[in-house]
């Protein structure tokens, strides 16, 4: 029999960085959910935005949109645009204080105009350079 030839090790995998990924999210968007009624961040949310913010300082040539929404009718929209307001800056505020510059941040209050998702939301869009 031929002596077995000997065993030659596959070559170390390349280790190439990968961005964080973005949580409950299509890729550049993460959405973040209130309770009714509420502009206070869940402890999940402030798990998903730290996870943003990470995201946002790794490239600092993205922006973000805080699109704001708020569930109501169209006799209560006054108040929902002011609900969805107090969300996108409780959203922006968190963003701050994890270092993120409010220059790279756009805040948009749509109140009730919620289509395509839960009315009681903020969707952090990231927007190009």
């Amino acid at each position: 029999a031929a002596p077995a030839a000997p065993e030659v090790a596959p070559p170390p995998p390349t280790q190439t960085a990968a961005r964080p990924p973005v949580p409950s999210s299509s890729g550049n968007e993460t959405r973040i959910i209130f309770d009714a009624g509420s502009a206070n961040l869940t402890d999940l949310a402030k798990v998903e935005l730290d996870a943003l913010a990470t995201t946002l300082k790794s490239d600092t040539g993205i922006r973000v949109q805080l699109q704001a929404y708020a569930a109501g009718t169209d006799e209560t929209a006054p108040d929902a645009r002011r609900l969805s307001l107090s969300r996108a800056l409780k959203v922006r505020s968190h963003l701050i204080d994890q270092g993120v510059r409010s220059t790279r941040m756009d805040v948009r209050a749509l109140g009730v105009k919620a289509e395509g998702g839960p009315a009681d939301r903020v969707d952090a869009v990231i927007v190009g350079r």
